[in-house]
């Protein structure tokens, strides 16, 4: 396995200037960069999923799974490990890079010409809903960037919404409690439409807590189906996710399938499961083709990392640690959370954007004194064969800043 080497293009460049991490709240510039290129995002469903924790995962279950089906399907997610490509998935696989210059290009002229400065995540939506009206997707499935309300998916109008659960994450952007982080997600929602709920959220909670602050967003009457969640739902069957909480976003994704199936959409029940075969999504609970006894998972908020703590003791699984994360973080929550792993030993990680949390502030929040190394060092001793499981946690980004020093395409099937 290796990174592959990207050929220059100009205006993949142009994005990867503006930063990944933008933040503009308000859907003005989505909807204007959207009417310019004729609104694409008019021309299939959308299913838009949102979530503290799990969208990714039910994403992933739910694209391959329709994909089973027979249906041609469209998939975005965030962020990416490599190439931003691989936020664009059509009909079962990342696009071309050369097909994302292009509809980057188109982006950037659109903005041109109204005017706007976009964020990295406008531009990425914009070329992803052109993507699916130019391989005529019959569907749709939008993972939520961040909240809802503002998010750019959120400038489409779908026809069944997902909320897997509400946590606490982002609270700089998002209110400092479950319940303005809530608000926040449920503007998702449309009136009239369906509204799929992991089991962890009750819809009786819900429909008040948007009538109670109109002025967040319109408050529709919410049609709100809350997943059952039973394990029996797995009996037999294999999932290739780790993790007990994998079983859970599998019940939404199959709860979205029914609700689509009820809308007409021809959904083969006997297919979906080769779709859940079919699926693979690197980072999470992840083991590391390539490398002996490494496995990686992008836990980076509170609910993250009690999920991957759980699974690890329900498991009697103690591994070697390596943490790394963004400085804006609820570090202490995080690592009291991920010390209930007992690991066998402790290594702090910090790669070279100035985001990364510095040694300083991990000693702080692990309450450990423990080396700290760079993500080139740590890739050095990953290499190395070993007996024991080393778990590499804390962010995504930092995932794949690693597994760009280690050579690995994490999309690679072999």
């Amino acid at each position: 396995m290796h990174e592959p080497e990207f050929l220059p293009t100009p205006n993949v460049d142009r994005l990867e200037a503006r930063g990944h991490l933008g933040i503009k709240k308000g859907l003005d510039n989505i909807r204007t960069l959207l009417g310019a290129l004729g609104n694409p995002q008019s021309n299939f469903p959308v299913l838009l999923i949102g979530g503290t924790n799990g969208k990714g995962s039910t994403g992933a279950f739910l694209a391959h799974m329709l994909r089973a089906s027979g249906l041609v399907v469209g998939w975005t997610t965030s962020p990416h490990f490599l190439h931003p490509k691989e936020r664009i998935w059509v009909d079962g696989g990342p696009i071309g890079v050369g097909a994302l210059d292009l509809l980057l290009g188109e982006a950037f002229d659109a903005e041109a010409r109204t005017g706007l400065e976009a964020t990295y995540f406008e531009l990425m939506i914009t070329a992803a809903l052109s993507a699916f009206r130019m391989t005529g997707v019959e569907i749709a499935v939008l993972e939520v960037g961040l909240g809802g309300r503002w998010d750019a998916t959120n400038a489409t109008e779908p026809m069944l919404s997902v909320i897997t659960n509400v946590g606490m994450d982002h609270q700089q952007h998002l209110g400092w409690t479950r319940e303005s982080i809530g608000r926040e997600k449920l503007c998702i929602a449309r009136d009239g439409h369906s509204l799929v709920l992991g089991p962890s959220i009750d819809p009786l909670w819900a429909q008040p807590l948007l009538e109670k602050h109109p002025r967040i967003c319109p408050a529709p009457r919410l049609r709100a189906e809350r997943v059952a969640f039973d394990h029996s739902l797995v009996q037999g069957h294999p999932v290739p996710l780790a993790g007990l909480h994998q079983v859970e976003n599998l019940a939404i994704a199959f709860e979205a399938a029914r609700q689509l199936s009820a809308f007409g959409f021809p959904i083969r029940e006997d297919r979906l499961w080769e779709g859940v075969a079919a699926t693979r999504w690197p980072g999470r609970l992840w083991k590391v083709p390539g490398l002996e006894n490494v496995w990686m998972d992008g836990a980076h908020n509170v609910d993250g990392a009690r999920v991957l703590a759980d699974h690890a003791v329900a498991c009697g699984w103690r591994p070697h640690l390596m943490f790394g994360a963004m400085e804006d973080k609820d570090l202490a929550s995080v690592a009291r959370e991920l010390m209930r792993l007992r690991p066998l030993s402790l290594t702090y990680l910090r790669g070279d954007a100035p985001r990364y949390a510095r040694f300083d502030d991990l000693f702080e929040a692990f309450g450990q004194d423990a080396p700290g190394i760079t993500l080139q060092e740590a890739a050095h001793h990953l290499r190395a064969p070993s007996d024991q499981p080393r778990l590499i946690s804390g962010s995504l980004y930092l995932i794949g800043d690693l597994l760009r020093e280690l050579g690995i395409d994490p999309w690679d099937p072999a």
